[in-house]
């Protein structure tokens, strides 16, 4: 009966191998399908020029943000913790660049990855305690970061005016990098 059971085991890795590959020809083919004819709709996905896949998360007042409605906005998307020692170093930059460019154009949308942090209470007391005032949203079951495939943290995403992925980021960005990225997008 066990080998039995690891020869299905093993059938099944092969199929789901299988299977991965094809869908991973398949994609390569649509991509190249879309890239050929520039009329077509651009791919939502996690790779530079593609859209960002849009998903809605609350503030911890309870306001809930959508990424879709920063659409017309430079964006940068954030990916934090409150105990990531790389994130505390970054989120001063962050604060001086969102004070010294909060006039519509540019956004930073900072997502907490509270499943991950210690506590949920933790979150405020940081913002608190370092001043933050840019838009911090929850994500409390972790569901945003896994759609972003965040395995590192601090990641950004910084993302234009249209909703496409210009750069792909993981480490503390700086006010200088942030100014000099920002700059560099429509």
């Amino acid at each position: 009966m066990s080998k039995l059971k690891k020869y299905l085991a093993i059938i099944v890795l092969i199929g789901l191998a299988l299977w991965g590959f094809g869908s991973v020809q398949g994609n390569r083919s649509t991509s190249n399908t879309s890239s050929s004819n520039q009329a077509q709709a651009l791919t939502v996905g996690l790779e530079v020029g593609n859209l960002a896949p849009d998903f809605a998360l609350q503030t911890l007042e309870g306001k809930s943000i959508t990424l879709s409605s920063l659409k017309g906005k430079k964006v940068i998307l954030n990916f934090w913790a409150s105990w990531c020692p790389p994130c505390r170093q970054e989120m001063p930059d962050m604060e001086k660049f969102y004070k010294e460019n909060n006039n519509g154009e540019i956004e930073i949308l900072a997502v907490n990855l509270t499943d991950a942090e210690k506590s949920r209470a933790d979150v405020p007391t940081f913002m608190k305690t370092n001043g933050i005032t840019f838009p911090v949203v929850l994500d409390e079951k972790g569901k945003v970061g896994q759609l972003y495939n965040v395995s590192s943290i601090p990641a950004s995403f910084i993302i234009d005016s249209k909703g496409v992925i210009q750069k792909k980021l993981v480490g503390p960005m700086t006010y200088e990098s942030m100014k000099s990225m920002l700059t560099a997008i429509r």
